[in-house]
């Protein structure tokens, strides 16, 4: 049966849909408390509803109406990105996720405040008023956003144009990053809007696009577990798996951008630890597989447990990833 539970005035129906059914009962009663916490810390920041100018260091919320629906997105700037044009870092969460638990889960805040690049992270469309548990439109996955054929695709476009209002970008500089499902987003931007994305760094999600002709090759760094569970490294239904697609393979996902990229097919181990190995396919346009060998279905580098799997600490995805990003 599922389960019902009253936030703020809203009642969050069949919660668990959203929940591994395999999950053991307390991973399940520990989620449901962090969607609770995340939908009254929501319910506490108002999002601003226009596009107003950001001058100083901080996160802000704003929303926006975009194809008749209401959108929010998260904006972290770091005291680094002040006074400059800056690059951005587009993140987007997973399926079931929201745009505060793509921010905060990782270390991306703390990596931005590192790095100097300004943090976007948009909200999936989700039937919640408080944003949780939210899906992308990447394709063959995922949720009501795929039901409802969702322009996701435009509404990243409007963010990425409404933050560059805001504050001084570096357009040559935008990259976008994903798990999970926002992986698979991240693939379909590649796809679909090239021309604003100079790279990207899937996180356990594969290319499910279903269709995909880019304008101009992009760069690719990939991140994923060997034994992940739920996007399977050789591809199909994972078994642990909330939307029941049958996803495209690490190896196909890489042989595609490697021919999309003209990059040299053959690959080059770059980086070898024990519990990880990262393979650069060269070239103009570069595309790089970081596997780790446990980790699951997670954020290599990360606290962020899932089912109480914990991440590969074998490599950091961010460090990896921004590293990649500045090499281009």
């Amino acid at each position: 049966m599922a389960s019902r539970f009253l936030i703020g005035g809203l009642v969050l129906a069949g919660i668990t849909a959203g929940l591994a059914s395999t999950a053991p009962a307390q991973d399940r009663v520990g989620r449901v408390k962090v969607l609770l916490e995340r939908a009254r810390e929501k319910q506490a920041h108002v999002s601003d509803p226009n596009a107003t100018a950001i001058t100083a260091a901080g996160t802000y919320r704003f929303q926006f109406t975009h194809d008749g629906l209401t959108r929010h997105y998260l904006v972290h700037v770091p005291a680094k990105a002040i006074g400059h044009a800056a690059p951005m870092l587009l993140a987007l969460h997973g399926g079931g996720g929201d745009m505060d638990s793509q921010a905060k889960n990782y270390g991306l805040v703390e990596k931005s405040d590192e790095a100097g690049f300004i943090l976007v992270s948009p909200n999936g469309t989700s039937r919640f008023r408080s944003g949780t548990l939210a899906t992308w439109n990447a394709g063959a996955c995922c949720g009501q956003a795929v039901e409802r054929k969702v322009d996701d695709v435009g509404f990243l476009k409007a963010v990425m144009a409404r933050v560059s209002g805001q504050i001084a970008v570096d357009r040559r500089r935008v990259y976008a990053t994903g798990m999970s499902n926002g992986g698979l987003m991240a693939y379909r931007l590649a796809c679909d809007a090239p021309d604003l994305i100079r790279a990207i760094a899937p996180v356990a999600g594969t290319d499910n696009t279903t269709a995909c002709k880019p304008s101009r090759p992009v760069p690719v760094i990939h991140f994923h577990a060997r034994d992940d569970s739920h996007v399977l490294f050789d591809g199909g239904a994972g078994p642990d798996a909330m939307a029941k697609v049958v996803f495209n393979s690490v190896p196909a996902t890489i042989a595609k951008w490697v021919a999309l990229d003209g990059a040299d097919p053959k690959a080059r181990t770059v980086l070898a630890v024990p519990g990880a190995k990262c393979e650069l396919h060269a070239g103009a346009t570069p595309v790089e597989l970081c596997v780790t060998e446990t980790g699951g279905h997670s954020w290599p580098g990360s606290e962020a447990k899932r089912a109480n799997q914990k991440p590969s600490q074998a490599i950091d995805a961010n460090d990896l990833m921004w590293d990649f990003f500045s090499s281009l």
